[in-house]
């Protein structure tokens, strides 16, 4: 045990760790840096800090005030750095930006985590806590996603629609808009579906109501029951292009109904009146 270096305090090691890690690491990113600039011996240097502040109680208060304050150092620099370059941004200018900083959140998360380790391996399994990952992910959704979600996903699905006007729009980024759903979500389904799937079929079946309204006065049978199948054809290209894959299934099904079940009537009568003039 004497060979052991001597425990940090909080106060001791805190200082170090916010002015030689994660001041450097914001700074890096903010100016524009994606690789690793730190050295072998600054990585091990800074672990060993860490270390050196939870080895004699891995779980212990100084862990606990060092998870806490880790969080804290997220949500500071989100609140002061990425909320303010956000707002007041609309449509695709929002969306770039929202890229652009989630980009720069993950490689800040995934530099910390290389000198906060520690805590990942013992503090968060013994005391049931979030990983360092997930508490980062889930703090720029709290701070980002609670205050603007709805222009988030208004101007995504606006783009959509675009689309479905004929107008060509950027696949790219709206796919990357929604992977940030899933990623902050662990890769699960959670957030794409409450605070993007859910409202994007409810306009899905506005758009298509007023289409068939129009359509159904408009065209022939023949005609509108080709104009249905180019549209269920359209929706699935977009699943391919970028809406999740799970959400084809439910898509297409308000689809259908708004074009086809909704007017089944209407248009078996058109049907019959064709053949009739045939």
């Amino acid at each position: 045990m004497s060979n052991l270096k001597p425990t940090l305090s909080f106060e001791q090691g805190w200082p170090i760790l916010q002015e030689e890690a994660i001041n450097k690491v914001i700074l890096l990113v903010e100016e524009g840096h994606t690789s690793n600039q730190f050295t072998s011996e600054e990585y091990m240097h800074l672990y060993t800090t860490v270390y050196n502040m939870c080895d004699n109680n891995p779980a212990g208060p100084e862990a606990q005030k060092l998870y806490q304050q880790y969080k804290k150092t997220m949500e500071g620099y989100i609140s002061s750095k990425v909320v303010p370059s956000i707002q007041g941004k609309k449509d695709d200018v929002l969306l770039q930006e929202l890229v652009k900083r989630w980009n720069n959140h993950k490689i800040i998360t995934r530099w910390l985590f290389r000198f906060f380790h520690y805590l990942d391996r013992h503090l968060v399994p013994r005391r049931s806590l979030p990983s360092l990952q997930e508490t980062s992910h889930l703090t720029f959704y709290e701070l980002v996603y609670g205050e603007m979600n709805d222009g988030v996903r208004d101007a995504v699905i606006s783009f959509i629609n675009r689309e479905r006007e004929g107008e060509q729009i950027d696949q790219a980024l709206v796919k990357n808009i929604l992977d940030i759903y899933m990623e902050i979500g662990g890769d699960t389904m959670k957030y794409y579906e409450k605070d993007f799937e859910e409202s994007m079929l409810k306009d899905t079946a506005v758009f298509y109501s007023k289409k068939a309204s129009d359509w159904i006065e408009s065209k022939s049978y023949e005609e509108y029951m080709l104009k249905a199948e180019e549209c269920l054809k359209d929706e699935e290209r977009r699943v391919q292009s970028y809406l999740k894959d799970r959400s084809k299934h439910k898509l297409l099904e308000v689809v259908e109904y708004e074009l086809l079940t909704v007017h089944a009537s209407r248009l078996e009568e058109n049907k019959q009146i064709n053949l009739g003039a045939a």
